[in-house]
């Protein structure tokens, strides 16, 4: 099966086309089908905004699309950045999230987080969609090559003592919220 994943993003994109790898699902890129600009993303939970880019891409090829939102919640944040989590910051980099989180933080003790994965698909039968999570804890400074976004940040539960930016790709995969949420698609598209 052929799926369009409706996303810029190259980190993302490798990784799941590393989960994806021993399933019969086939990942396009957007350029792969010569699509221009990037898909909205204005809802306010993962859910809409990962419905949004898919009805946003299919609707524009026609070809069954798959979307995901992503993002991390911070329990002494009331859940920021969440949806905002690419734009948490001014600058909206990687860098300048990472040090807007540890300032917001300071020097709480409850750093309870988690990263949530919300994929859509639309065009291959009814949409479907499919959800991972990720727990863990906000570490007070950066560590680790790995990665990207807040990975650097970010103790997963069931790596105790690592980042996620400390784990090899397949490590982070296996634990990960879009690892979860994106082993759950071939059981989507089974669903017809």
């Amino acid at each position: 099966m052929r799926l369009v994943f409706a996303t810029r993003n190259a980190h993302k994109l490798t990784e799941v086309r590393e989960i994806l790898a021993e399933t019969e699902v086939e990942i396009l890129t957007l350029d792969d089908i010569g699509f221009v600009g990037d898909p909205p993303e204005t809802g306010d939970t993962f859910h809409d905004n990962a419905l949004q880019k898919a009805h946003f891409v299919h609707a524009h090829t026609g070809l069954p699309c798959v979307a995901d939102d992503s993002g991390l919640e911070v329990d002494a944040l009331d859940g920021a950045p969440g949806v905002h989590s690419k734009r948490f910051s001014l600058e909206s980099t990687a860098e300048s999230n990472n040090a807007l989180l540890l300032s917001e933080l300071g020097d709480r003790t409850d750093r309870a987080a988690r990263f949530r994965c919300v994929i859509a698909l639309v065009g291959a039968g009814p949409d479907r969609c499919a959800e991972g999570r990720c727990a863990g804890q906000i570490t007070t400074a950066l560590t680790g090559s790995e990665g990207f976004g807040y990975d650097p940040l970010f103790a997963p539960d069931e790596t105790p003592g690592k980042t996620m930016a400390q784990l090899t790709m397949a490590q982070k995969n296996a634990i990960s919220h879009r690892g979860r949420a994106f082993r759950a698609l071939p059981g989507l598209l089974a669903q017809r």
